[in-house]
């Protein structure tokens, strides 16, 4: 199992980040040119910046936009040095940088959440923070909120999120920008995120960013949601792997595979797009252990303030390091997106809480689980690769779409000691080809992801 889902799997810890990288100062921000004029019914607005059009419209300060199959920002000339204390090491070291920031981004829903997400390539000596700011509904601003320190391996850095970000109207948790009391009517309206990258002194190396995004979301507080029809018989053969068989090994990712659900799911799909680690890669697992590429994401999805495999935006990191495959954050609104994708060959990694008894036939009860759907049957159940399975071989699931359909889009449910306590609201991660196909780029557009 994974930890509680947000705000419950989010605890935030009590020490505080032993030090800050030193940023650069505010950019002025530019709006976004193409706002639609009516908003959509859609309660969610994932915006992403992937174009070399788009990469041009930011404000640099050091970085270039790189044309190309694959247009992204890398850094030109740095636009300073910085010192960086490693919480997690005490390690300080000084390092180049220079600055992308995007454009204003204005909400087509005004949210209580937001979740950015990124794609990249991080080089041995080099790594990356990304930082939102936003407008409140009220005029305000947040602070520059620091939404992850990342970087490929963990030779340079330990990739980590920021505990203690808030400015008493919203608070960073882990991973996910949240308005503290949404009940006050209190929104975010838009946003600017600002890439640093970074590397070390005097060298020509650089991180390569090729995707940058943010999900914002206002869905309403609700313990069910209403049942969708069934639409779609299909089942995409995607790898199976489990967690459990990985208990207890290496302890020091998350206390082992007992909880590498995210990790575990992240792999499924990304050796289902033809994703594959070389011998090399895998040297320093156990060759005793079976499915060794488990532990590898586990390693390189680990969120060392967290102390988890389960950090969202890592994940899809993680998915877009492995060549022609991208990966993104967002929210779905219900099973028929999930038809939408599956008809075009696209599964999804979704994530859920429940207990043992509102998900027949799972056998376990979860404060937050990820797993893979790979399609439905011919009466719409949800068919599942659940990483939560004693072998290999019984890692496919066919579960009630009623059931589940519930567990994994309302935001509200009762724990087992009758608390009410958070879902997830439909989150799920999308891995998919760096270049889709015109079916494939249909569905994505359908569920708001371009």
């Amino acid at each position: 199992m994974s930890r509680a889902e947000q705000p419950s799997r989010r605890t935030v810890l009590a020490a505080a980040v032993a030090a800050a990288v030193v940023g650069p100062a505010t950019t002025a921000g530019v709006a976004d040119a193409e706002e639609p004029a009516v908003a959509p019914a859609r309660p969610v607005d994932y915006r992403s910046w992937t174009s070399y059009t788009d990469w041009r419209s930011g404000a640099a300060k050091g970085t270039r936009a790189v044309a190309g199959a694959r247009p992204g920002v890398v850094i030109a000339a740095p636009a300073g040095t910085t010192d960086y204390t490693d919480p997690h090491t005490g390690t300080t070291a000084t390092w180049e940088y220079a600055t992308w920031t995007s454009p204003v981004h204005k909400l087509r829903v005004p949210s209580t959440e937001a979740i950015a997400s990124w794609n990249a390539h991080t080089p041995a000596g080099t790594w990356l923070q990304v930082e939102l700011h936003g407008t409140y509904s009220d005029g305000t601003e947040t602070p520059w909120y620091v939404m992850g320190r990342w970087a490929a391996g963990d030779q340079d850095i330990k990739r980590t999120s920021v505990d203690d970000q808030t400015d008493n109207k919203s608070t960073i948790w882990t991973d996910t920008f949240a308005i503290d009391d949404a009940t006050t009517g209190l929104r975010l309206v838009s946003y600017r995120l600002r890439l640093t990258l970074y590397r070390k002194p005097g060298t020509k190396l650089t991180p390569t960013v090729w995707r940058l995004g943010a999900m914002g979301s206002d869905i309403p507080d609700r313990f069910t949601v209403p049942a969708s029809t069934p639409g779609l018989a299909q089942e995409l053969i995607v790898p199976r792997y489990s967690q459990e068989i990985h208990k207890g090994q290496y302890p020091e990712y998350d206390n082992g595979g007992e909880a590498w659900c995210s990790p575990t799911s992240s792999q499924m799909i990304i050796e289902y797009w033809g994703g594959r680690l070389t011998p090399e890669q895998l040297a320093w697992v156990d060759p005793t252990f079976a499915d060794p590429q488990v532990c590898y994401a586990a390693r390189f999805t680990f969120d060392y303030q967290y102390e988890g495999c389960g950090n969202w935006p890592f994940n899809a990191a993680y998915a877009s390091t492995y060549k022609g495959l991208q990966g993104v954050v967002t929210r779905l609104g219900s099973l028929t997106d999930l038809e939408t994708l599956i008809a075009a060959g696209i599964p999804a990694i979704t994530s859920q809480s429940f207990l043992k008894e509102e998900l027949t036939g799972a056998g376990y009860g979860t404060s937050g689980h990820l797993m893979t759907v790979i399609g439905f049957t011919a009466d719409g159940d949800v068919i599942a690769n659940d990483p939560a399975s004693p072998s290999d071989e019984a890692v496919r699931r066919v579960y009630k779409r009623r059931e589940w359909e519930n567990i994994w889009l309302r935001t509200k449910r009762y724990n087992a000691s009758g608390k009410v306590v958070s879902g997830t609201g439909g989150v799920c991660y999308l891995y998919f080809p760096a270049r889709p196909t015109p079916r494939q780029r249909k569905a994505l557009a359908a569920v708001g992801v371009r």
